[in-house]
């Protein structure tokens, strides 16, 4: 069969380039490295109570280490989730020594659209314009305006719950009514409030339908259960999830072909039309190789994935890599700065409880070198966090015997209040991946190899998230504070990106700012790989965004036969 287009990867970016390019007519062929999924009948962990579990939703300990030794660091990786992560011995990487990064990856169909946090931000002007202002990075080709219609386009469909805020520095969008805050957390947020005039606590911006609209019931979605089981899969389809909603809308076109289990192990270019023509893939199971053609090829297999592939598509052209005869193809490899941060008691609401497993943050948004760089570093950060009730489960350390003490465990303790920084890490040409010399996979592809590292200004912006979480809390009155710090969480954001970034110039850049080859027309890159930064905001909203303007440019220029 012919097709007009290639859609490499099936997560968050590639669902919505198959909707896209479906619904705009063209025939569209979406490639999956990894098993199929089926919507509802393969959430195999969906509903199930902990006492169904042999170890209450913890991995047998044998089981993680041996198969999945990188992937149980996720916080989402659990017996109920499991399957949903690539087992770490079939899908090896090499990591540069005493840098450790993990590369937390789901292989089957949706990817890791299917375990993802659902937090959904725009970022502002001031995002697309710092590495302008402050000299770290390439400027973005683009800046806020180009990607608003876009973020409203997007919003729409998938439905983000929130609330207008007007900041500046976190855009306001086209919300569904928010999941708001339990008693404790709004009480932080008054207390906030009452201590500091430049932050502010506000709901989570995410990817949850707390009101369907026309567009969601007639893909049949429903309304958010308040179960926080969200990455077991949502029969539902009240989270956003290429599974519940953009494949649904591609394949209503009947635009759309899926293969799975298929891995794309390079990009054809033809060296006298200087286009690529199809991919080589091979089968997952039998590891036949086979070509498919077709006249725009999107990559969106994510950041990492699309570097692979990328580095491994070498040509008389492109001897180090597609599209990398600058030798920036892998390099500015980027991860939010996370898991630093802090945690108190509030000793109020003491007689209030909340109904339900709320699946949504709290969120302070950024109030760091906003108009200019006043802190002993550049960009800054935002805290997501949570407010709980202190329950049994976590009283089992302590010692005691009798009724009075057995009373005890069933009043439920203070209210706990955490808060986790999330900073911008800054671009750095030595923060790398690049493929293995002698290392292989099962499929006989070299393994990539990540050397990648937090820099001075990434260091002090964790010592910030940690300092200024205590202070806040120590300023609102909060008691018995806690802090955490894990200097080693590279890639545990689950936000890699920039290993292919936009830019003006194609001497230090790979793509433009649509987010197309500079070197190849007709090739687009829409995944993580494609940021030239990374802000502090969680960066999969605006890969939506991205995705859905480059395929309404490619789309334009396809029919105008200039590609």
């Amino acid at each position: 069969m012919d097709f007009d287009v290639i859609v490499v990867g099936s997560g968050i970016s590639g669902g919505w380039a198959a909707k896209e390019f479906t619904e705009a007519g063209m025939k569209t062929l979406v490639i999956e490295r990894g098993r199929p999924v089926e919507h509802m009948s393969d959430y195999e962990g969906e509903g199930q109570d902990p006492w169904m579990m042999p170890f209450r939703d913890d991995v047998d300990r044998k089981l993680a280490d041996e198969k999945y030794p990188i992937q149980q660091k996720c916080y989402a990786f659990k017996d109920s989730t499991k399957h949903f992560f690539a087992d770490d011995t079939v899908h090896p990487y090499s990591q540069e020594e005493n840098k450790p990064f993990a590369w937390i990856r789901g292989n089957h169909l949706g990817g890791r659209s299917l375990l993802w946090h659902r937090q959904s931000y725009r970022w502002s002007e001031m995002d697309f314009a710092s590495n302008k202002r402050d000299g770290h990075g390439v400027d973005w080709p683009i800046r806020y305006k180009d990607l608003e219609k876009w973020y409203d386009h997007v919003e729409i469909f998938a439905g983000i719950s929130g609330t207008s805020e007007g900041l500046p520095q976190l855009p306001d969008g086209k919300f569904l009514p928010p999941i708001g805050f339990n008693c404790g957390e709004e009480a932080f947020g008054k207390m906030l409030a009452e201590k500091y005039d430049d932050r502010v606590l506000i709901p989570g911006r995410c990817a949850h339908l707390t009101e369907p609209t026309e567009v969601h019931l007639d893909l049949g979605r429903g309304t958010c259960q308040s179960r926080n089981q969200c990455q077991r899969g949502c029969s539902f389809g009240a989270y956003f999830s290429s599974q519940s909603a953009t494949l649904p809308a591609a394949e209503n076109t009947g635009n759309l072909t899926i293969v799975t289990d298929s891995i794309v192990h390079s990009v054809v270019y033809d060296a006298k039309t200087k286009k690529a023509t199809g991919v080589r893939v091979i089968d997952a199971k039998t590891k036949e190789t086979k070509t498919y053609e077709a006249k725009v090829i999107f990559l969106c297999a994510s950041t990492l994935g699309t570097t692979q592939i990328l580095l491994n598509s070498t040509s008389e052209t492109f001897k180090n890599g597609f599209a990398n005869n600058n030798d920036v193809v892998g390099r500015y490899l980027m991860d939010h700065l996370c898991f630093a941060g802090a945690s108190g008691e509030l000793h109020e609401q003491l007689d209030r409880y909340y109904l339900g497993r709320k699946p949504n943050s709290i969120y302070v948004p950024r109030f760091t070198n906003l108009n200019e760089d006043t802190e002993d570093f550049v960009r800054g950060y935002a805290y997501q966090g949570n407010g709980r009730r202190e329950e049994w489960r976590g009283q089992m350390d302590r010692k005691g015997f009798g009724s009075d003490f057995k009373e005890e465990f069933k009043t439920p303790g203070p209210w706990i209040i955490e808060l986790e920084g999330y900073g911008e890490m800054l671009p750095d040409a030595n923060n790398r991946a690049t493929l293995h010399e002698t290392k292989t996979d099962e499929w006989g592809m070299p393994q990539l190899h990540i050397d990648c590292e937090f820099g001075e200004n990434d260091k002090k912006i964790r010592k910030a998230m940690l300092e200024t979480a205590v202070e806040m809390m120590e300023e609102v009155g909060l008691k018995n504070i806690q802090t955490y710090d894990n200097k080693e969480s590279a890639g545990l954001g689950i936000h890699e990106m920039g290993t292919a970034r936009m830019g003006y110039d194609p001497k230090t850049s790979v793509l433009n700012g649509h987010n197309q080859c500079h070197d190849v027309d007709n090739v687009f890159i829409t995944d993580g790989s494609a940021m030239a930064s990374s802000a502090c905001q969680n960066p999969s909203l605006t890969y939506m965004a991205l995705t859905a303007r480059a395929v309404d440019y490619a789309v334009s220029e396809m029919k105008s036969h200039r590609i």
